[in-house]
């Protein structure tokens, strides 16, 4: 298919139909290739869930490469032009899923170590890969149970680059330095069910929360900061009704969820929601989820290694960002660890016909092994 390392790696997992949360040997895999290497091989299995943590050496500091081995389902095999599990190269892309989230990372993670420790297998330091099958999925038994394991143990990760894809256009072209926090609700408006033609003998609980949700939705929260945009609360649910046109609901049930920056807390959040819900005297039952605080990685060693590899090897200036959903490296930041994420273009993952650029798999290649040089520039 291809003679290039890193697509045929990439093409071996492809090949697994590793979906949420089976990861199909895709982790074997990759604990028999670094092997040879020096990376000791630790199984770390939570539930149905397989995690994979790889170290090579056991001073500090300690690089880490973050990723996952399941994806989405592929939706309507039909609706693809080459089957999803069967890679195929057309017209210098990689077609198949798993392709840019993230299979094609991993790949050039593991090619890009390679490289690195055949050029210099002497470093002050020590290379880890923390790989699980659940991030796709409930993100429960994935790499939250890993971080809570290392951090047992006091096993420390000084920096962590995730392989989620963060580019737009290009390669490298955007790289997420942080994510928003996403903290969730269920609210439950409590009424009395009735008939429409009596509405005196019943209290429509879409009615008492109307002016309330108005006021939810218009509120501003915060003005953001220099690198996160405002706190945004948006509801994704909203359910009443027996289904008849001729009775009122007795409840209401919404579903919301805040993304929020490091302007925000989760109890100020939670408070000025309840402070609203009180104020229109609603009568309610509200649950609340959180599934990750806001991190940040302000400039410092890792970024501006990332930085200047991006540079040196693509020609480009990198823009940070926060932008986007949640990722694995709000479980790893809290550590203490500076944690980057940069990965392929992300223009068609979850996609039917999901693929990647083969030249910028290769670069992505490059731009992780200039990575490694900058973070460990000397040999003993």
């Amino acid at each position: 298919m291809n003679d290039d390392p890193t697509i045929q790696l990439a093409c071996e997992l492809i090949a697994r139909d590793s979906v949420t949360p089976d990861d199909k040997g895709c982790q074997d895999l990759l604990s028999q290739r670094l092997a040879p290497l020096g990376f000791k091989a630790e199984k770390m299995r939570f539930g149905e869930v397989d995690n994979l943590w790889l170290r090579r050496g056991d001073d500090g500091p300690l690089f880490c490469f973050a990723g996952h081995t399941d994806v989405v389902p592929p939706g309507p095999l039909t609706d693809w032009d080459s089957p999803p599990f069967e890679p195929e190269i057309r017209n210098g892309l990689l077609y198949g899923r798993g392709a840019a989230d993230m299979k094609g990372s991993i790949a050039a993670m593991t090619i890009a170590v390679e490289r690195f420790l055949a050029e210099q297998p002497e470093f002050d330091g020590s290379i880890a890969f923390l790989i699980t099958s659940d991030e796709e999925g409930p993100a429960t038994d994935g790499t939250i149970k890993v971080m809570q394991t290392l951090e047992a143990r006091h096993e420390k990760i000084d920096y962590c680059l995730v392989g989620e894809p963060s580019s737009t256009h290009t390669v490298g072209d955007i790289i997420k330095n942080g994510r928003r926090g996403s903290l969730g609700g269920t609210l439950t408006i409590i009424g009395k069910q009735g008939h429409v033609a009596y509405p005196d003998l019943a209290d429509n609980p879409i009615h008492r929360a109307a002016p309330a949700l108005a006021e939810l939705t218009a509120a501003q929260w915060d003005q953001g900061n220099e690198f996160f945009p405002p706190t945004t609360f948006q509801i994704s649910n909203i359910h009443a009704g027996t289904g008849a046109t001729n009775v009122i609901p007795g409840e209401l049930d919404i579903t919301f969820n805040f993304r929020f920056s490091t302007e925000q807390t989760v109890e100020s959040l939670q408070q000025r929601t309840t402070e609203i819900l009180d104020r229109h005297g609603l009568n309610y039952r509200l649950e609340w989820s959180l599934s990750g605080q806001p991190f940040l990685t302000p400039p410092g060693r890792l970024v501006n290694a990332i930085r200047d590899a991006i540079h040196d090897c693509a020609g480009i200036e990198t823009e940070l960002s926060t932008a986007g959903g949640t990722s694995d490296g709000r479980f790893i930041a809290p550590s203490g660890a500076e944690v980057v994420e940069l990965g392929p273009v992300n223009a068609t993952i979850h996609q039917i016909n999901e693929c990647v650029a083969i030249e910028q798999l290769k670069r992505l290649t490059d731009i992780y092994q200039g990575i490694l040089e900058r973070i460990f520039p000397t040999a003993r």
